[in-house]
């Protein structure tokens, strides 16, 4: 019998009793470190000093909206897409472009640098992800040596090389993602659970395995498995288009922006997230972030705000870093020193932040 090793006066009950009270002190406990609101946490953060950030570099070559942009993994290089229907490669310290491509179409959305720096990939609204190789040869046609990867029944939104030059993440208008190998063009794993365009994805540092999360335009954020194809976790915080979502640097939380105007810091287990209300700005098209340790740097579209009771920068213990022109994305070199950031106008802005 299960009560033969009781003790006296013990039953059954009590120790369920003892056992449900042990277990709602736990919950107690799990609770105290729980997230709580970011204005919260920022209260608790050091005032920063003035904060200064100077245009050191302008990369100028683009005829039309700059739609998207990565860094190479040597920190000098850029790669960029733009609505004019160019992909250019750029010396970001010299400001020399050292490769540009015509695309067969125009609005070429997504862009990226392989790790090895050796092939950039990029496509849009020819529904493609081609891969150009790259060399040291700048009169080299790179045209003919593209290689059509991917093909979806939808304009192509994102790319991103996993950790090798050989596989590469795509979103697409499609409403699902993919994974392919670069050198046969086979599918290897597609993802199906977004209910309308998926617009960004962003790839797991690579000690948190192989996950990568998604946004779009239903509004939700989704964490995905490579391997399996499955969605592991799903987020609808947002009553908007997800435009960027960007993984903290240790892999354990992701940040999205919106065209509500929010970002949203959310976590890699389903628990209470915290978000940054933002004051409505004069052209909320885009909102991206990143994450740094206990700083969180958030970017928005505008030039002003509505709101006249909007906080400052030193009640939010916020940076908060306004454009001429309507942002449509935010990147941060390894190092964390460079922003690059993509405007509507005809001009890439490199900025750096001092350490």
């Amino acid at each position: 019998m299960a009560t033969d090793g009781l003790h006296e006066n013990e039953t059954l009950a009590s120790l369920k009793s003892e056992a449900e009270s042990l277990k709602g002190k736990l919950e107690e406990e799990r609770a105290k470190l729980h997230d709580v609101e970011l204005h919260q946490v920022a209260e608790r953060v050091e005032a920063l000093g003035q904060f200064v950030m100077k245009t050191r570099r302008t990369l100028k070559g683009h005829g039309n909206k700059v739609l998207c942009m990565d860094w190479c993994k040597d920190k000098r290089r850029i790669v960029s897409s733009s609505q004019d229907g160019k992909v250019i490669v750029w010396d970001s310290f010299t400001t020399n472009k050292e490769h540009a491509v015509t695309m067969p179409c125009t609005w070429v959305m997504a862009c990226a640098y392989a790790p090895s720096g050796c092939a950039i990939a990029c496509g849009g609204l020819d529904n493609k992800c081609s891969v150009y190789p790259l060399t040291f040869d700048k009169n080299e046609n790179m045209a003919a040596k593209k290689k059509s990867v991917a093909m979806h029944t939808n304009y192509l939104s994102a790319c991103s090389f996993t950790n090798s030059d050989m596989q590469i993440l795509t979103a697409s208008g499609d409403g699902t993602c993919a994974l392919w190998d670069v050198e046969s063009g086979q599918l290897l794993q597609s993802f199906h659970g977004h209910g309308a365009d998926v617009l960004c994805l962003d790839l797991a540092p690579s000690e948190t395995g192989n996950t990568f999360v998604s946004g779009g335009c239903d509004k939700k954020a989704m964490v995905w498995d490579m391997r399996s194809g499955q969605c592991i976790q799903a987020f609808e915080t947002h009553e908007s288009d997800i435009n960027s979502v960007r993984y903290y640097p240790s892999g354990d939380a992701f940040a999205s922006g919106s065209d509500d105007a929010t970002v949203w810091r959310l976590p890699s287990i389903p628990r209470r997230v915290s978000s940054l209300e933002l004051p409505v700005w004069t052209s909320p098209s885009a909102v991206a972030c990143c994450l740094l340790d206990t700083m969180i740097i958030p970017s928005m579209s505008g030039m002003s705000s509505r709101d006249p009771e909007s906080p400052s920068c030193s009640d939010m213990k916020t940076v908060l870093v306004l454009y001429e022109f309507p942002l449509m994305g935010l990147l941060f070199a390894q190092d964390h020193g460079i922003i690059h950031s993509g405007t509507l106008s005809d001009v890439d802005y490199s900025e750096i932040i001092p350490r």
